[in-house]
C-alpha cells in the first residue's frame, strides 16, 4: 500500500486560445481588420467585462489529474466537459501494492489517525487480493475499494466551462482535497491565459480538515 500526493499536468494547453478567440468574437462586430500584435488580450477582456462569455466558448483545454476517486466523483458533475477515466472494472490492481492518494490534511492529523487511516487502507487492499484469489473478477473485487484509491482523469472542456468549474471547485464550501488540486490547476491556467482567468482568485482559505 503506497499513499502519494494528487497532482495534475496538461494535455492539451490553450496556448492559442486568445487568438482563437478574438478572431471569432470579432465576427461580430466584424472587425477582424482591427486584428493585430498584442489585440487579443485586450479585446477578451473586454468581452468579459461585458458579460459576452459565450465567445470564450470557442477556446478548449484538456487536463490530466491524478487524484482520488472522491475528488473525480465531483468533477464528472460537470457535464459540459468531456472525460476519461482509469476504470476499475477493467483495471487488474493485484499483485502490485495499490496506490492510493494522501488526504490534504495528512501532516494535520494525528499520528494515532494516521495509522488508522493506513490501517483501513491496507485491509481493502488485502480484500480486494483475496477476492481475486477467491475468482472474483476485477469489476466485483472493487466494491471493497475506498475513495481514497488513486485513479487518472482526462477533463477537456471549453474556457467558459473551466471557469465555472474553477469557480465552485476553488471556493470556500469546495471540499479540501478538490480545492488544493483546482487552485493549483487554476494558477496553470492564468500562467497560460491571465486574460480569461485573472479575475479569479479563488476564493477565501477554507479549513484544511482535522
Amino acid at each position: 500500500m503506497i499513499l502519494v500526493k494528487q497532482g495534475w499536468r496538461w494535455i492539451r494547453r490553450p496556448d492559442e486560445a486568445l487568438e482563437v478567440i478574438e478572431r471569432a468574437g470579432r465576427v461580430c462586430y466584424r472587425s477582424e481588420e482591427r486584428i493585430g500584435e498584442g489585440t487579443a488580450a485586450p479585446f477578451v477582456r473586454r468581452l468579459l467585462r461585458l458579460g459576452h462569455h459565450s465567445v470564450i466558448e470557442h477556446a478548449t483545454a484538456t487536463v490530466e489529474f491524478t487524484t482520488n476517486r472522491g475528488v473525480t466523483h465531483e468533477l464528472v458533475r460537470h457535464r459540459l466537459a468531456s472525460f476519461s477515466q482509469e476504470s476499475t472494472r477493467y483495471v487488474n490492481y493485484g499483485g502490485r501494492e495499490m496506490e492510493f492518494i494522501e488526504p490534504v490534511w495528512w501532516e494535520a492529523a494525528s499520528e494515532a489517525a494516521r495509522q488508522r487511516f493506513r490501517a483501513a487502507l491496507a485491509a481493502c487492499e488485502a480484500a480486494y487480493g483475496d477476492l481475486l484469489a477467491a475468482g472474483w473478477r476485477p469489476e466485483q473485487a472493487r466494491e471493497v475499494l475506498p475513495n481514497a484509491l488513486k485513479t487518472v482523469i482526462v477533463v477537456s472542456a471549453n474556457l467558459r466551462e473551466w471557469r465555472h468549474i474553477f469557480a465552485l471547485r476553488t471556493g470556500p464550501r469546495a471540499h479540501p482535497q478538490i480545492r488544493e488540486l483546482l487552485l493549483s490547476c487554476l494558477r496553470g491556467f492564468q500562467e497560460v491565459v491571465p486574460a480569461v482567468f485573472e479575475d479569479l482568485p479563488g476564493g477565501e482559505e477554507a479549513p484544511a480538515g482535522p
